[in-house]
């Protein structure tokens, strides 16, 4: 009987930082012709000795196969990169950082010079590159055709959610999960600062800390649900009048352990104007309207 030799999407990857390696190494070693090429040589010629081919110039990389992927440091490293590059009939994957208005600008950019375009938002670290059990994924939004033709090789580093052909909205995706986080991460550096004067291992903190902000994830279902519905009083538990009330005891409770409240003051300003609007019965979902502008 014939092995099977089912041939593997060929794929031309341009920038070799931490992440564009463990790319690289990923499809290297699910038996993709893979094609590199970096600013600093010595990044592909590394992996020119473990199979890649490393090309002389990006224009080289790009010509040699359909399908590019570019994970730069920004943008403007992507416009500089491919300047003069012939993208005609061209797949080009961008995962490189960036905002929702650049992914839209650099499609349009794409489709002036005839090549398909897909954005994507990386929602893992490079350690996570190349291990399905991690959980990482990529972000995925532009060329529905693109992605569909391509999900297989794409998936090979890490799992793939498509958010739709406005090229925008990965990036935006990926930007609302990491403010999410980062506004975690300001809640849990108030927490630990809260008990760091005190004779308190901040490791017996931690495991109840986890447990609390796990059981809190859930909400977000409802504020979605209150944001779709326009009611912002459904399923209210602890109404908006109620919490603000309870503020000053935050707020006292940093001064009298001497931290500085500058994480929750802002938030908890933003719930005493919407209750000055008269909203004391909803649930905290109408702050987001005051940060829409």
């Amino acid at each position: 009987m014939a092995p099977n030799t089912v041939e593997k999407t060929p794929v031309t990857l341009l920038g070799l930082g931490a992440m564009g390696t463990a790319l690289a190494r990923t499809w290297l070693a699910a038996g993709h012709p893979l094609t590199v090429w970096n600013r600093t040589s010595a990044r592909a010629t590394a992996l020119a000795a473990e199979g890649a081919r490393a090309a002389d110039t990006a224009a080289d990389a790009v010509a040699a196969n359909t399908l590019t992927v570019v994970c730069l440091l920004d943008d403007t490293s992507l416009e500089q990169v491919l300047a003069g590059t012939d993208l005609a009939g061209r797949d080009l994957v961008n995962l490189t950082t960036g905002t929702p208005a650049q992914a839209r600008a650099r499609a349009e950019w794409a489709r002036e010079r005839g090549a398909r375009y897909l954005d994507g938002g990386i929602m893992a670290v490079p350690p996570m590159i190349g291990v399905p059990e991690a959980g990482g994924y990529v972000f995925y939004s532009g060329s529905r055709e693109l992605f569909e033709a391509h999900r297989e090789t794409l998936a090979t580093p890490a799992g793939t959610t498509y958010v739709g052909e406005d090229a925008g909205h990965a990036a935006l995706h990926d930007v609302a999960l990491l403010s999410a986080m980062y506004g975690m991460f300001a809640g849990a550096a108030h927490a630990f600062a809260l008990i760091r004067k005190e004779d308190i291992d901040p490791a017996s903190l931690a495991p109840l800390l986890a447990d609390w902000l796990v059981a809190m994830a859930p909400s977000v279902h409802q504020t979605a649900d209150q944001l779709r519905s326009g009611d912002y009083t459904k399923g209210v538990v602890s109404n908006l009048a109620m919490q603000v009330a309870g503020a000053p005891t935050f707020l006292s409770t940093a001064e009298q352990q001497g931290v500085s409240p500058e994480l929750l003051s802002p938030y908890f300003e933003l719930m005493r104007r919407r209750l000055a609007e008269g909203s004391g019965e909803e649930d905290l979902t109408g702050v987001i309207d005051l940060l829409v502008r």
